[in-house]
């Protein structure tokens, strides 16, 4: 006799989406980033945030979601390195700043010079 093993198709478990509290959403996202660029990304649905380093895209996402009441396709991030410079003719490296370009869904805006309530 032969053993036969059979293969049985285990169920995935759907993927929850992560709920965060209103402090947890403002530790992620830290300010907004005003620059020449990031107003060029506002006109075509874009906006740029400087994040905490170690955020995740989908923690991102659920923050803007969350703090905003928009709806976000995706989001791409970057990690800027902090240059070496000198303080008071000392050598001293600036810190790391985490940045998050947010794509909104069409018909959706953020008006950074409202602030949140």
């Amino acid at each position: 006799m032969s053993d036969t093993v059979v293969a049985t198709k285990v169920k995935a478990e759907p993927k929850r989406k992560k709920v965060l509290s209103r402090e947890a959403m403002y530790q992620i996202i830290r300010a907004p980033l005003i620059t020449e660029k990031a107003t060029l990304l506002s006109e075509k649905g874009q906006i740029v945030f400087r994040v905490a380093i170690d955020a995740t895209k989908p923690e991102i996402k659920a923050a803007v979601e969350g703090l905003f009441g928009v709806k976000v396709n995706s989001v791409n991030t970057l990690v800027q390195k902090g240059k070496t410079k000198r303080f008071k003719g000392r050598p001293g490296v600036r810190s790391d700043v985490k940045k998050a370009i947010v794509s909104l869904a069409d018909g959706q805006t953020i008006d950074l010079t409202t602030g949140l309530s």
